[in-house]
């Protein structure tokens, strides 16, 4: 049997702009993710990194299914999820859950801690009898460090760390394979935000559990990445294991974020090669021809505004990236 647990094949997602009142008339598109090929296996944690507007979040949307792409196609244990629709769909999202970036507005507040870990349950009925689910809240709420004798508190009595733990425990109900994270720990503290990626870390060990995990810190992607995509403009630009994205960029956009990112030692900072970029991002509804990056790229071509980069491995690196003069250049930055 195959260990790869997920698979994203030319996934697109365009959404239309339209001017108008009573009578809409569409006049273009948000490209908002523009031909992504990901694949994700057992076990492995995929982190997604990269500018606000670069697409993360709707990529998150389609592969959980609260979008449906324009073309392509989702592949969830040899199953494409973006055909499926209704009672399929549903059945198809017990495989593939999903942790929210706010843990203040992902739950209710109007339900206790029970009603939200156990909503997964009255929505699938047959994945446990009702004599057993308090008990399987309880066990949820344990496994992720809470007291379950809390299980009748209301969202507003925890803190955004304990917070966030009840949307994991809500995500684990139906026993997923697959756990997306958007951004699960950027609206927390810092102390906080560690303790929430140690959890993650050791569910992912006891369960056998597969994440993407979507960030802007890219020192938490370090931390618990296996492999990291850099995207910028609905297009992941370069792809690649851990170490070698950030140890080996090589392509312009990555060694710019790395190099953007804060040097706690103040020995290095002056041995720091700090890239600056120049420009506004695009919109991406009139994306720039070619290279996406052409327009705040120093190394900018002609080649580059008329031909579109492929993501495959260039100057001798193992790792593909979407650029026609990617090379290694050292960059010291906060994340080693």
């Amino acid at each position: 049997m195959s260990d790869l647990v997920l698979e994203t094949k030319d996934l697109v997602k365009y959404f239309p702009l339209t001017r108008g009142i009573l009578f809409k008339t569409k006049y273009g598109d948000v490209k908002a993710v523009d031909g992504v090929n990901l694949n994700l296996r057992r076990g492995e944690t995929l982190g997604v990194v990269g500018e606000s507007g670069c697409g993360k979040s709707t990529l998150a949307k389609l592969l959980v299914g609260l979008e449906k792409p324009t073309s392509g196609s989702i592949v969830v244990r040899g199953q494409d999820t973006a055909k499926l629709s209704g009672e399929e769909m549903r059945l198809a999202r017990r495989n593939i859950q999903l942790v929210m970036q706010d843990p203040y507005t992902s739950l209710n507040p109007r339900m206790t801690v029970g009603d939200i870990v156990s909503e997964p349950y009255q929505i699938h009925p047959d994945v446990a009898p009702k004599n057993q689910i308090r008990k399987r809240v309880h066990e949820l709420l344990e496994l992720v460090g809470l007291n379950p004798d809390h299980i009748n508190r209301y969202p507003h009595q925890f803190s955004g760390g304990q917070r966030q733990r009840i949307g994991i425990a809500r995500a684990l109900a139906l026993k997923p394979e697959i756990i997306l994270c958007d951004e699960p720990v950027s609206a927390l503290d810092v102390s906080i935000q560690a303790q929430v990626v140690n959890l993650l870390e050791e569910l992912q060990d006891e369960l056998g559990l597969s994440y993407i995990f979507i960030a802007h810190d890219l020192s938490v992607v370090r931390h618990i990445a296996d492999r990291v995509a850099v995207m910028y403009l609905g297009k992941v630009v370069e792809l690649g294991k851990d170490t070698e994205i950030y140890d080996h960029p090589t392509h312009p956009y990555t060694q710019a974020l790395l190099s953007a990112v804060p040097v706690p030692d103040p020995t290095l900072r002056g041995h720091r090669d700090q890239i600056v970029l120049q420009g506004d991002v695009p919109s991406p509804a009139n994306p720039p021809s070619g290279c996406r990056f052409r327009t705040r790229c120093w190394k900018a071509q002609e080649i580059c505004a008329t031909q579109e980069p492929a993501l495959e491995p260039r100057d001798k690196s193992p790792h593909p990236s979407a650029c026609h003069f990617a090379e290694e250049r050292d960059v010291i930055h906060a994340t080693q």
